[in-house]
């Protein structure tokens, strides 16, 4: 992520972002974890989604919106929004694991 460095983004355990096939998913890194809800969304030629999200960041209630599209080398990039608050970058590689 472009706001934080790797080792606080795998604090609790390692980062993620997860869209299923049912247009819902979840995202975790550092104390924030979260459910969302995506739709489709081609950015600049690239398949993409756009996304809502809702959960914690420490605890506390947290929510946001962002982004993400497919680079031609098969990862992920996209920006991550809070609400009223911080935003970041990020890349992201498949795993082949579910979170």
């Amino acid at each position: 992520m472009d706001l934080w460095a790797q080792e606080d983004v795998d604090l609790d355990a390692p980062g993620f972002i997860d869209f299923g096939a049912d247009h819902m998913g979840s995202l975790g890194f550092i104390a924030v974890q979260g459910g969302l809800d995506w739709r489709d969304a081609p950015r600049d030629g690239c398949p993409g989604v756009e996304f809502s999200w809702e959960g914690f960041d420490e605890g506390d209630p947290a929510t946001g919106r962002g982004w993400a599209v497919i680079d031609e080398n098969g990862s992920l990039r996209g920006r991550i929004f809070f609400h009223l608050f911080d935003d970041s970058g990020f890349r992201a590689e498949r795993t082949g694991r579910a979170p």
